[in-house]
């Protein structure tokens, strides 16, 4: 499989973690938001939604966006299992996931954050602002949540798939710099998640495109 990944790309980090909790053979091929790639012909060709993630299968089949890849992955490689068991407790898993995919980081991707900037001409003072208000927001119920799993995770002894939601969120926070001492559950399994190989390599710093500068 081939994974098309931007280093910093949430969506993208979701899927590398999830490859990696599964333990999926793959390779990663870089494409850069920042230049432009995803608009490249040859992108389109695998992808016409012009968007990453998107993974390509052995079988050339490219499937696209983070959350449909993720259910593929799980339908098809269900060992480790990244739901728990029982359709109720997988619906309220799929509450907190969708919670983040639709409520938190549509607000807070870089097309948004672009149009702030150009055309909009917003201040990046106010941009960051906008950014620390969604995060709060989004970030306030899921820290009740998260404070149920105790020392622990999600699916007990090992994270799933709220974790593959949540953790790329969280290192988008820290990267705009925004203040979440209101949220110590939410940081105290970010710093678990990133003692664990699959969070640990699929880490933005870790990925061959990042800038020297951002492998801090």
């Amino acid at each position: 499989m081939r994974l098309y990944s931007f280093f910093r790309s949430t969506a993208a980090y979701r899927v590398r973690i999830a490859l990696g909790v599964k333990s999926l053979d793959h390779s990663i091929v870089p494409v850069d938001l920042l230049a432009g790639q995803q608009r490249s012909p040859q992108f389109l060709s695998e992808n016409p939604q012009g968007l990453v993630p998107a993974l390509t299968l052995d079988s050339g089949t490219t499937l696209a966006q983070s959350v449909a890849i993720l259910e593929w992955l799980e339908e098809t490689h269900p060992d480790p299992p990244l739901y728990p068991e029982g359709t109720l407790k997988r619906a309220e898993t799929r509450a907190l996931c969708q919670h983040i995919a639709c409520d938190i980081h549509p607000l807070n991707n870089l097309r948004v954050l672009r149009y702030l900037s150009d055309p909009l001409g917003l201040e990046q003072s106010t941009v960051d602002n906008w950014y620390a208000h969604w995060i709060h927001r989004g970030f306030t119920p899921l820290e009740k949540a998260v404070g149920q799993f105790g020392k622990k995770f999600s699916l007990g002894e090992r994270p799933g798939m709220v974790e593959v939601f949540l953790i790329p969120q969280v290192f988008n926070a820290y990267r705009f710099k925004v203040d979440l001492t209101s949220f110590p559950n939410i940081t105290a399994l970010d710093e678990r998640c990133q003692q664990l190989p699959a969070f640990y390599r699929a880490h933005p710093s870790r990925q061959m495109d990042t800038p020297q500068e951002e492998r801090a």
